[in-house]
């Protein structure tokens, strides 16, 4: 694949990402008036079983659509609220504004604003925010950083790690269909340690050299396009469970290097 550097103009890029980090900003708006406020009411958008959504995940999403509707009206939109926009320029801008409602709801910090960029190649650049933390991860068109209150720090994903030592995470213990549960309890037995439940925080993780794999399924472009980007920035690989392009969503697996990609995907193939 042509590296996203190479996709983009420089001077592009430097107004591609001046306009990603105003979407955050405004997200960020949006999220945090709501977030652990008892004026918090979730409402069901699953005709079955419970899919949370809440005014501030549409909010977030309005927020950020009419930035780009000003900036870059040019480019498409693919968003989980509010849907499909097509565009001419070849570009799309792939919006979550909450992923983790769950848990955002439950009043924990794992939630994140997602905001990735794609071309027809796949995702060229990505934010995962965490308002609450004042955490910004930043990947792609020549950037691979954290933004917090501590300053900025360059992300890179730990490399060198078999996956004896290994941390996986993955946001739920039954891990989509039974065949895919059989196949990530494979990965999880030869790790040193399985954690659950962080959503899009745990790949944030993975990009910063915390955790080392995230193993899902079931998963939407939405959910996966910013932390693509992310991860990939930062040294790690990002694949479906067929070792194939992930940014159409269904499974995936992310890991901090090729070798513990390699090793992970052997066992979730049966190797």
């Amino acid at each position: 694949m042509t590296s996203a550097n190479n996709r983009i103009p420089v001077e592009g890029a430097d107004r591609i990402m001046a306009v990603a980090h105003r979407l955050a900003d405004a997200a960020r708006a949006e999220t945090l008036s709501l977030f652990r406020s008892p004026a918090l009411r979730p409402d069901n958008k699953a005709g079955t079983g419970f899919d949370p959504v809440t005014e501030a995940d549409r909010a977030s999403e309005r927020a950020m659509r009419a930035i780009l509707a000003a900036e870059r009206p040019e480019d498409g939109i693919l968003g989980e609220e509010y849907g499909v926009q097509n565009g001419q320029s070849g570009l799309t801008w792939i919006l979550d504004p909450i992923d983790g409602t769950r848990a955002f709801m439950a009043g924990a910090p794992s939630w994140g604003v997602l905001i990735g960029l794609s071309d027809a190649q796949g995702p060229i650049y990505g934010i995962v925010d965490q308002p609450h933390l004042d955490e910004r991860f930043e990947g792609g068109l020549g950037r691979a950083r954290l933004i917090s209150r501590a300053g900025e720090v360059p992300l890179r994903s730990r490399q060198g790690v078999a996956l004896a030592e290994a941390t996986l995470m993955t946001t739920y213990p039954e891990v989509g269909s039974a065949a895919e549960q059989a196949a990530f309890s494979r990965v999880a037995a030869r790790a040193r340690l399985v954690r659950y439940g962080l959503d899009c925080y745990a790949y944030a993780l993975l990009a910063a050299g915390h955790v080392d794999l995230v193993i899902e399924a079931g998963l939407q472009p939405y959910d996966v396009a910013a932390p693509i980007a992310v991860i990939q920035a930062a040294g790690g690989v990002v694949t479906d469970w067929r070792g194939g392009p992930a940014h159409h969503g269904g499974t995936i697996i992310a890991a901090g290097s090729p070798e513990l990609h390699a090793e992970a995907l052997a066992l979730l193939n049966g190797d």
